[in-house]
C-alpha cells in the first residue's frame, strides 16, 4: 500500500505526519480485554483484532505517526493536529487501532493531571460507543468521525456523569447584549453522548456539579467561566412539538440561546444517517415531531447556547 498516494487528497495532514517521525507503537497482549474494557461491541471486537496493522508495513508507519500527531499536542488548548480524515482505504478500524495505541500516553497524562480511574475510564469508553454509533447509523462496523476521538485522546474531553465536558477556547458571541466570552477565553463545551439514556434534569444537574468540582481539582491553572453548547437538542422549535416537562426542554432553558446553523443532524443522531426525510419512523413522540415538522416544510437547526459557571 502506498500512503502517499492514498493520502494524496489529504496533504496537509500527511505533511503534518510526516514531520518528526513516528514513535515506536505496541498493543497490549490482552487487547481483547482491552476492547471490553474500552465498551467495544462484542461484533466488532473479532474485527479489530484480525485488521490489527503489521509491524513494519505502511500501516504500522501511519499508525505510529498518528499516536505521534496526537502526543505531541497532549492537553494543549493551543497546538492542534489537523484532524484524522477518513480515508476508506484505510478500513473501518485503522483508527481505532491508532487510539488503542494512544491509550498509553493518555492514560499516563490523566495520572499526572489527578483525573480519577472512573472519570479516564468512562471518558475512554467513548471509543466503544462511537463504533456503536457507527453501526446504528450504517448498518456496518467502523468508528464513528474518527477526529471525534482526538479530543478524547488529547486529554481535552472527559466524561462526567450524563454529559461530556471539553476543554476548548471560544471566539466572542453575544445574546441580547451580554457578552459571553472575548477572542481565545476559556470555556467548557457540553455534549451529550449516545446510548446514556434520558438527559434528565437531575442526571444533569449531577454533571454539572461533577464538572466545577473537577477542572478546578484536575486543572487549577484554568478557569471557565461559561459552558456552551452546540446542538440540535437546543433547537427552540423542539418546545413547540414536545410537552413544558420534557427531558429535552428543560435541557434547553438552561442556555441563552445564540445563532443557529442548517444541519442534518437532527437525521443523523434520531434515524441514522442513512435516513431519508419522506420515510421516517414515527415510534417515538419525539421521532413524530422531527418528521412532521419536516412533512411541513420546516428545516430544523443546529443552536449554540451557553451557561455561567
Amino acid at each position: 500500500m502506498d500512503i502517499e498516494t492514498l493520502l494524496r487528497g489529504h496533504p496537509d495532514w500527511l505533511g503534518h505526519l510526516e514531520s518528526g517521525g513516528g514513535i515506536a507503537i505496541a498493543f497490549p497482549e490482552d487487547l481483547a480485554d482491552e476492547l471490553v474494557r474500552l465498551a467495544v461491541p462484542h461484533e466488532d471486537i473479532g474485527a479489530v483484532l484480525a485488521t490489527l496493522p503489521e509491524p513494519g508495513g505502511p500501516l504500522w508507519w501511519l499508525a505510529e505517526r498518528c499516536v505521534r500527531s496526537l502526543v505531541s499536542a497532549m492537553g494543549s488548548l493551543d497546538v492542534s493536529p489537523p484532524p484524522f480524515p477518513e480515508v476508506p482505504e484505510l478500513g473501518p478500524y485503522f483508527f481505532v487501532h491508532v487510539f488503542v495505541a494512544a491509550l498509553p500516553y493518555t492514560r499516563e497524562y490523566h495520572r499526572e493531571r489527578g483525573v480519577p480511574a472512573e472519570v479516564s475510564r468512562a471518558t475512554l469508553a467513548d471509543l466503544g460507543r462511537n463504533l456503536a454509533v457507527h453501526r446504528k447509523r450504517h448498518g456496518t462496523g467502523g468508528l464513528n468521525v474518527p477526529k471525534w476521538f482526538m479530543r478524547h485522546a488529547r486529554g481535552l474531553l472527559y466524561e462526567l456523569g450524563r454529559l461530556q465536558f471539553e476543554r476548548t477556547r471560544m471566539g466572542g458571541r453575544t445574546s441580547e447584549g451580554v457578552r459571553v466570552a472575548g477572542p481565545g477565553d476559556l470555556a467548557l463545551g457540553v455534549h451529550i453522548p449516545d446510548f446514556k439514556g434520558s438527559i434528565t434534569p437531575a442526571a444533569c444537574d449531577a454533571s454539572f456539579e461533577q464538572a466545577r468540582e473537577f477542572f478546578p481539582r484536575c486543572f487549577p491553572e484554568e478557569r471557565f467561566p461559561v459552558a456552551t453548547c452546540h446542538s440540535w437538542l437546543l433547537d427552540e422549535q423542539l418546545a413547540g412539538y414536545l410537552p413544558a416537562d420534557s427531558n429535552i426542554v428543560a435541557f434547553q432553558r438552561r442556555f441563552h440561546l445564540l445563532h443557529r446553523t442548517d444541519s442534518r443532524d437532527v437525521l443523523d443522531f434520531v434515524f441514522g444517517s442513512e435516513a431519508a426525510a419522506t420515510e421516517l419512523p414515527r415510534r417515538t413522540r419525539l421521532e413524530r415531531a422531527i418528521a412532521d415538522h419536516l412533512a411541513t416544510g420546516g428545516n430544523w437547526y443546529v443552536r449554540a447556547g451557553w451557561l455561567p459557571l
